[in-house]
Order: structure tokens, then sequence, then C-alpha cells
């Protein structure tokens, strides 16, 4: 009897670049059934692909707290430590699919069965971060055009490397909310999210617009999450206009997670987890100002709407239509 496939994945970061990732792995386990599928990832993201219970073991990844302090004794023994888990299990294939320096140490540094394949990226995106160096680590490299969307960038790679096709709609492999799930006090019943921050100011959505766009759907309570403190900052200004709307406290990733996959509404711009709750299949709108729609749209169901695109964002009016198109 031939033994279940052993293979590691590794997409370490960012959020939306991890998400993104997740449906290579309901490929491999629908033509692969008995495969057992790791991960390596970046810690803070560890919550949401344990989500994914096709997942067997997520190896965290610590690098941008390691950095910080290289030179603590107790930094060096956590790095000797995950190399040492890494290596724990040889496996038939090793996958990068994100084409860094850093991510093609750690296939380097991963073990292989005699045969076993190390599969990566041969080119990068438009406009991506791809590093060229990455090859050095690959036995196999996977071409794929320059305009291929980041949800379908991974699954053609595992597919050309595990010989089989990509041809179903992307599945997250993310579960629905129990019913019986508790809600902290500050999320109400129903509500609209706005994730209105992100790290780069030109991919924003004008306050204006939030605040304009608030009043008129001022039949549901809008909760407003931040991540730094200049997000805290442009969240207060909207709330200081919008009476329905709410500044949420500090969130933890599983926390904001669990915002974006119980909202009734979610509109934001070009961000991780606009692209969870689309994942979610929560009913979303995004918002694209200055980045390419064509990379990371969510094209999987009609519950999600996309609008505007580099340099040309949307208008109030054409986000409202789409909201209450949702809405119903």
């Amino acid at each position: 009897m031939t033994r279940p496939l052993n293979i590691l994945l590794v997409r370490v970061s960012s959020l939306g670049d991890v998400l993104h990732n997740m449906p290579m792995v309901a490929d491999i386990a629908r033509h692969f059934p008995d495969a057992n599928i790791d991960w390596v990832v970046e810690e803070g993201f560890v919550s949401l692909v344990r989500m994914n219970a096709r997942v067997r073991n997520v190896i965290p990844f610590a690098l941008r707290r390691w950095r910080k302090s290289l030179g603590k004794a107790e930094t060096r023994a956590e790095i000797k430590a995950f190399f040492r888990t890494l290596r724990q299990q040889e496996y038939d294939y090793v996958f990068d699919t994100q084409g860094l320096l850093k991510t093609g140490i750690i296939m380097g540094a991963a073990r292989v069965v005699k045969g076993g394949r190390k599969v990566g990226l041969a080119n990068g995106s438009e406009g991506s971060g791809y590093e060229g160096i990455s090859r050095i680590f690959h036995n196999l490299s996977i071409p794929t055009d320059p305009r291929t969307h980041a949800v379908a960038r991974g699954r053609i790679v595992a597919g050309a490397a595990l010989g089989y096709a990509v041809d179903t709609p992307a599945d997250f492999g993310l579960p629905a909310v129990p019913d019986d799930t508790p809600r902290p006090e500050w999320m109400p019943e129903s509500y609209a999210v706005y994730f209105h921050g992100t790290a780069r100011d030109a991919k924003k959505w004008s306050i204006e617009n939030w605040i304009a766009l608030g009043r008129e759907l001022a039949q549901m309570p809008i909760l407003l999450p931040w991540g730094s403190p200049k997000e805290k900052a442009e969240a207060e200004q909207i709330a200081a206009g919008l009476p329905n709307a709410r500044v949420l406290p500090k969130l933890s990733m599983a926390d904001a997670i669990m915002v974006a996959r119980r909202a009734s509404l979610v509109i934001g711009v070009d961000t991780g987890l606009v692209h969870i709750a689309a994942a979610f299949v929560r009913p979303t709108v995004e918002i694209y100002a200055d980045s390419p729609r064509w990379k990371t749209e969510g094209n999987w169901s009609p519950r999600i709407i996309n609008l505007g695109d580099q340099g040309t964002p949307p208008s109030v009016a054409e986000v409202l239509t789409a909201a209450r198109s949702l809405l119903g």
C-alpha cells in the first residue's frame, strides 16, 4: 500500500498572502485525501492557519520578533528550536509560494525523502517582492503568468507539481462560526465593519467618504477596528461624525478575524482582514484605490463586490449601491 504524501507549505507572511495561499490546501486534499500537510508561517498568523482543519501541523516562524533581539541567547535558542522542529519530518514535497530569500532558506533547511521535490516560483507577479535568488533552493521551478491572481498562483504551482488541473472555485477551508459561540460585550448581533486602515496611505479611502457612507447606512451599528495609533486616530475621526459608529478596543488577531467572519456587512480597503471576510464569504465590498484589483479581488462569490482600481477609487455612491445590494 502506498503511504500518504507528506507535504510542507512555506508561506510565512503577510496576512493577506497567507490567506490567499489557503486554497492550495483544499486542492491538495481533494486529489490526495490522505496527504499530511504542514505549514510554516509567521507566529502572528498561526491562529488563522490553525482554522484550516486540513493542516496537520503549523510550525511558527518568528523572524519579525527575532530580528529585534538576535544578540540574545534566548532568541538564538528559539531559532535553533525552529530549525530542529522543521527538520523532524522528511517531506515528499516542499512548496515555497512566496519566493523570497528567507522562505528559500526555510525550504533549503527542510528535509525531503529520496527523490523528494522542492518546488517554487520560477518568476514573480507584476509589482511583487519576488527575489530571484530564492530559485537556488528549488529543484522544480514553476512559471506563472505575471498577472496571475494571488489565490491562483499557489494553486497553479501545486497542481503543476502534483499533476492535477486547477478547475474548481477557491476553497479556503475556513469553518463557519458555531451558533453558540459567545460574543464579546462590544460585538452587536448585527453590524457593519469598516476596515479603513492599511499601511500605505495611498490605498486608503478618505475619512470624509467613510462618514458620508456611514450616514447613509445609519440603520445598523458600524464597528471601527484599528491596528496602530494612527489608525486609531482615524477611527476616532470617523466615529466623531457617525453616532452609530464605535471605535473598538485593541484586538488580537483572533478577535479581528472574528469581527470579519461574523459581520453582516464588511466594507474595506485592500487589506488582509477584508480578504479574510471575503474568504468567509461574508457580504463584502472591497475598495481599491492604489493597488491593482486583478491581484487580490474576491472573485469566488457574488457576495463579494470589488470596486475601484489602481488610481481610480470608487465614489461614495458606488460603494453605497454595492452595500445596499448585499444587504438586500
